[in-house]
């Protein structure tokens, strides 16, 4: 039984590459983004992976990016669960605006507490642990089972809800999350033991 799990954030977008606060406003993907995940889908497709399921949000960016790596890998007809409980963690009054403007807005240290603290939310926004909340449950009901039940899933989120996600597989700490980042259309390759315990980790670079 392999009980592969396969974590990627979404490719580059709009957003990201205006450095604005995104959160659960919905731009696509840049053409970069879209060539980030074509290449997530060609690096899975060289190690022969095969799935049976796919899980990703409610937002374009991350469906898209979902598409295009099954696309890539010749596995579109696979089934795929849209859910907001994946969605980007909400930056509520800081969405849409660019984060510099922010900083001069709002004092540096006062953004640099809301991005990378893991229980101060921005204004009518989430904070990480928040984001955890949501997130945890929807994995532990919907998504976990399956992979442990033998089936081979594909999660394409977003960086602040995969973070939620690799929390838990790696144990990290409260402390220690916030100043991890994820990459853009970079593939965490996961396989779990029937304890729900991480048996080996590879990350997919090109």
């Amino acid at each position: 039984m392999e009980r592969l799990l396969v974590l990627v954030r979404h490719g580059q977008s709009d957003w990201n590459l205006k450095n604005l606060f995104t959160g659960w406003k919905d731009p696509d993907l840049t053409a970069q983004g879209v060539s980030e995940a074509k290449a997530a889908g060609q690096r899975l497709k060289a190690l022969d992976l095969h799935f049976d399921m796919a899980f990703t949000s409610d937002l374009t960016r991350a469906q898209k990016t979902c598409g295009l790596i099954l696309s890539e890998m010749n596995q579109s007809s696979i089934p795929v669960t849209h859910n907001q409980a994946l969605n980007e963690r909400d930056y509520g009054d800081l969405s849409g605006l660019n984060k510099d403007d922010a900083r001069i807005r709002w004092g540096e240290d006062q953004v640099h507490i809301w991005r990378r603290s893991y229980d101060v939310p921005p204004p009518n926004g989430e904070s990480l642990k928040d984001t955890v909340a949501r997130v945890l449950p929807y994995y532990c009901q919907d998504i976990l089972p399956q992979v442990l039940a033998g089936k081979r899933v594909l999660v394409a989120a977003h960086g602040n809800s995969l973070r939620a996600l690799v929390m838990v597989l790696d144990r990290l700490s409260p402390q220690t999350i916030p100043s991890m980042e994820l990459e853009t259309g970079i593939p965490l390759i996961y396989r779990l033991n029937a304890d729900s315990t991480v048996a080996s980790k590879e990350v997919s670079h090109a």
